[in-house]
């Protein structure tokens, strides 16, 4: 499958740690925490995608999260010139900045900011399960693959460092990994989790703090016959 790159979450605070506005080893590569399905967890699931509306339906919302968030508005993606030095085998998925979004017809996506400017995010995939772990473990697995590497923006170098992390046993399938973002002396650290719940991909990011609290209710709430 094609995968699209888009200006996500995780670009914003990237190329935010540019902006002087804002203040606020040699071991070998791990490959970040994906646990298999069991041998029939794609069979008790139904097969035909959901469509784009019933993924919005699933999202969490500010009455899900609680006191203190509020939705961003919508943005149409922007070009970057973007380029990614250090890491072929993402620039090989045509990477932008360490984050990738699956190019799958039927999705839907949200994101929030908190009254201390945190940000958390969600993005709902639907497919066959098989293609769905596939395409993101691949992207997972790229991501990490590379423990350090550079991303360029507007002629300007930000540092990234992954790190897989153990992932939640939720859902049929899980990976999990951490960003950190370091330029003009200031580092950003952001937590990327995704779990395969039958044939719903839902993919969270954000300050780990906000993913790890939320995560589980993306996941039931991703998981719910509407």
């Amino acid at each position: 499958m094609r995968v699209r790159v888009t200006t996500t979450l995780a670009l914003t605070a990237a190329a935010s740690l540019l902006l002087p506005a804002c203040s606020p080893s040699g071991a070998a590569p791990v490959r970040p925490s994906h646990s298999p399905a069991g041998p029939h967890a794609d069979a008790s699931r139904p097969t035909a995608p959901l469509s784009s509306a019933a993924l919005e339906a699933r999202l969490l919302t500010e009455s899900d999260l609680g006191i203190g968030y509020q939705r961003k508005p919508d943005r149409a993606h922007q070009a970057a010139d973007t380029t990614v030095h250090g890491c072929p085998a993402l620039s090989a998925l045509g990477s932008e900045a360490a984050t990738v979004s699956l190019d799958f017809p039927h999705r839907a996506k949200t994101a929030f900011t908190t009254s201390g400017s945190a940000e958390f995010s969600e993005e709902l995939y639907s497919n066959g399960a098989r293609t769905l772990a596939e395409s993101i473990a691949r992207i997972f697995d790229a991501m990490t693959g590379c423990p350090t590497y550079e991303v360029g923006i507007g002629g300007a170098s930000i540092g990234v460092t992954t790190r897989p992390l153990s992932a939640p046993k939720l859902g049929d399938r899980q990976w999990s990994l951490q960003l950190t973002y370091a330029a003009g002396g200031q580092r950003t650290a952001l937590k990327q989790t995704a779990v395969l719940a039958g044939n719903v991909l839902v993919v969270v990011a954000g300050s780990p703090e906000l993913v790890d609290a939320h995560l589980a209710k993306a996941v039931g709430k991703a998981r719910t016959s509407r």
